[in-house]
């Protein structure tokens, strides 16, 4: 669907297999239809499919897209991007704090093993070009895209302000309420969310795992994605106090159990989550 201008943005259903049964998702990935086309994100493996019959509709043909950016390097943003690279010869951007995981898949399925990680992502796929905090991606015209280095999800998770819009694209940046805690770091991700709070007159918030926002919801996704980290971190501080903090896995489970989220969903990438939490000090030293 059109947001605004020349910003697209297109909902793919996925699914990641639990032992509980499979886990509906969904994540965002945004096309940017310009005098350059420019690809936010690639979704989730076959995802390229969804994209490529968008673009279509639009008279647009694949091989038109030259620019492909990942925000960071989790399954349901880079599983249809070397697909998508091969198939457009597009060139691909991200954080250098990403680059490992998306040009080695099998390191990253080792070290962060997401369940279905290969039903998710195709195959590795080489950046071609570093993206730094606040560099600018021209899209020529007068339409380009500011970088902001905002980590916590992943070390080099990124954000893309478009100035002429007024529209921020925050991919997992901003934790929604009630959804799952996936983090690395709670302490960068409190920080994160005050620099995109920082943001003068947000119109329209693109987030990867929440419906377009605009207007005054924009900003209040920031402030309960604040209020969310601090609910989280007091979670963990109550049941680290009841369970033993030196079990990662049952501690997991009971955090959850206190944020009324299924403890079946309890698993070693949440469970990392809250042992940032256990780190991090007190919620004054997070500053929420």
């Amino acid at each position: 669907m059109r947001i605004k201008g020349d910003i697209h943005a297109l909902k793919i259903p996925f699914q990641v297999p639990t032992p509980g049964g499979d886990l509906p998702r969904f994540v965002y990935v945004f096309p940017i239809i310009g005098q350059e086309i420019c690809l936010v994100d690639s979704g989730v493996r076959r995802s390229e499919k969804i994209i490529f019959d968008y673009l279509k509709e639009m008279g647009i043909e694949p091989t038109d897209l030259s620019l492909l950016i990942l925000t960071h390097s989790h399954p349901d943003h880079i599983g249809a991007a070397a697909a998508i690279k091969r198939q457009t010869g597009c060139k691909v951007y991200a954080h250098k704090a990403e680059r490992a995981w998306i040009e080695d898949v099998d390191l990253q399925a080792r070290e962060r093993p997401v369940p279905g990680f290969f039903q998710l992502v195709e195959a590795s796929v080489a950046v071609d070009s570093i993206l730094n905090d606040d560099d600018v991606v021209d899209l020529r015209g007068d339409l380009s895209l500011e970088v902001l280095h905002t980590p916590g999800h992943s070390a080099g998770s990124i954000s893309l302000w478009m100035e002429k819009y007024r529209t921020l694209v925050s991919a997992d940046a901003i934790p929604i309420a009630g959804d799952l805690p996936i983090f690395e770091d709670i302490q960068s991700s409190v920080r994160s969310l005050h620099r995109l709070k920082a943001l003068q007159n947000i119109e329209t918030l693109l987030a990867s795992w929440d419906d377009p926002r605009e207007g005054l919801r924009a900003g209040q996704r920031i402030e309960e994605g604040l209020a969310y980290l601090e609910r989280i971190h007091k979670a963990v501080g109550k049941s680290a106090q009841e369970t033993s903090p030196s079990d990662p896995m049952k501690l997991c489970r009971r955090v959850l159990r206190e944020l009324g989220i299924p403890e079946g969903l309890a698993n070693p990438i949440i469970a990392r989550s809250f042992q940032s939490c256990l780190q991090a000090g007190t919620a004054q030293d997070l500053m929420i």
